[in-house]
């Protein structure tokens, strides 16, 4: 059953030798050469299951991956009980959204540390499951990667993501995700990490302009 329809590949609700799992299936791109289309779908469909692989490495949660099938540019993988952390967290109380927002900057700065960009930090990409465990999915656009740049680019979609979904909280929520970054990170480097954030934000109002 399809459930999510990407630019890059849809989502599919499978069973699968007993179990409920999400197949992933890129999708060919007619403005690509063949050959170019097929080398780069097989290039992801690998590259995906092993940063999913360092990540858990590395203390953060994701799905198993069960099978890679690059010929097919699929992948199946577990399909995670519970919510999306978009769905939950303007309703949730205070104290309770905070600690959440701190746990998952907590999440990053592992990933960041372990030389992992997510690529697409919003919380559409976090679960939470029925045991509290935060699991973070999608890393079809990952790189492997300790640049001050694209870690700040990282944590800058974050921001804009609380900001867009979770305006009323946004403030707060972000202060905490970085409060937990820093816990992973040290306050040293998570400091140049906020510098560079503001400088992409001045970037983009210099743009707008």
């Amino acid at each position: 059953m399809l459930i999510k329809k990407g630019a890059e590949a849809n989502l599919y609700l499978e069973e699968w030798h007993g179990r409920k799992v999400i197949l992933k299936r890129r999708l060919p791109k007619g403005y690509r050469l063949p050959t170019l289309d097929l080398e780069v779908r097989n290039q992801r469909t690998v590259h995906e299951p092993q940063i999913i692989h360092e990540a858990k490495e590395a203390g953060v949660p994701t799905p198993t991956v069960y099978m890679v099938d690059a010929a097919d540019a699929t992948i199946i993988m577990e399909f995670v009980e519970g919510k999306q952390v978009k769905q939950i967290l303007n309703s949730l109380p205070k104290e309770e959204r905070l600690r959440l927002c701190r746990h998952i900057g907590n999440l990053i700065g592992r990933l960041h540390g372990h030389g992992i960009v997510h690529g697409d930090l919003t919380t559409s990409n976090m679960i939470l499951t029925p045991h509290s465990r935060v699991v973070f999915l999608d890393f079809g656009l990952s790189e492997r990667s300790k640049s001050l740049e694209a870690r700040g680019v990282d944590l800058h979609l974050m921001k804009r993501a609380l900001q867009s979904t979770h305006y009323s909280y946004a403030k707060e929520c972000f202060n905490e995700v970085m409060a937990g970054y820093a816990e992973a990170s040290g306050e040293a480097e998570t400091e140049k990490v906020l510098e560079k954030i503001r400088e992409i934000e001045q970037r983009g109002r210099y743009i707008e302009r």
